[in-house]
């Protein structure tokens, strides 16, 4: 029996370390507000649920930005934080609450640092809700939307009076997987793992210590792109596993 619990931790472990990625930095000259911790918990609206991601590190996208003023300036956000139509700040349905993203306006090439407060826009093709001044930064208010990109950096420090910001990589190159429960006894995570292995080609127990206690996460892999990971994911949920949730890697 020993020998056996040693070979099954040999194989959990196997294959942990990854060569570590380069980073660029990057100098931006906007305003730095504290950072507030994530939010993860799922959320409904107009009858979708949505998973905020419990990870940002690589996220990467390309789609619609708009932008929210005067009407919502001094609203509570999602964050619990007063909406400040002058901060550089965004609503995103996804990305971690306080989490530091790089937009660039693809028409113009401008580009700025915001970090995400809020959830939203709940508008179909629609990615981010950029403040008002970031909007103005970006150069979108008369158009009132823009195609750019999204990139999550690190959250930022002072240096002087620049802020430096890291980029990560990207999305695609990540590890995506489904976590469907969490045991104290190996033997029953290795358990479920072997039965969920008639079903999918790749589960995992990854051993994990909350309170000075043990436990074994069993996790299915599902992909190495976010948004193919996401969206097996929702099918997952609905059918089987309907307290489970999407994890990076």
């Amino acid at each position: 029996m020993r020998f056996v619990l040693v070979l099954v931790l040999a194989i959990l472990f196997y294959g942990c370390a990854r060569p570590p990625h380069p980073v660029k930095v990057r100098v931006y000259r906007y305003h730095l507000s504290r950072t507030i911790p994530g939010w993860l918990k799922p959320y409904k609206i107009n009858g979708k649920t949505y998973y905020p991601l419990p990870v940002a590190r690589g996220f990467q996208q390309t789609c619609i930005a708009s932008w929210y003023g005067p009407s919502f300036h001094g609203r509570v956000t999602a964050s619990g934080e007063v909406y400040n139509m002058y901060a550089y700040t965004a609503a995103h349905k996804t990305l971690p609450i306080g989490t530091y993203v790089l937009v660039k306006n693809l028409r113009n090439g401008r580009e700025v640092v915001v970090r995400i407060n809020d959830r939203g826009p709940f508008v179909k093709g629609r990615c981010l809700d950029l403040s008002y001044a970031a909007a103005r930064a970006l150069g979108i208010i008369k158009t009132g939307t823009a195609p750019v990109k999204l990139i999550v950096l690190s959250p930022g420090k002072k240096a002087g009076r620049e802020i430096v910001y890291e980029d990560v990589p990207e999305i695609e190159n990540g590890k995506y997987y489904l976590q469907v429960g969490a045991f104290k006894s190996l033997q029953n995570a290795v358990k479920l793992r072997m039965k969920l292995l008639e079903r999918f080609r790749v589960v995992e127990v990854e051993p994990f210590v909350k309170n000075n206690q043990l436990f074994y996460r069993v996790q299915i892999y599902l992909g190495e792109n976010y948004f193919v990971a996401l969206k097996r994911a929702e099918k997952l949920k609905k059918c089987c596993f309907k307290n489970a949730f999407l994890i990076a890697k």
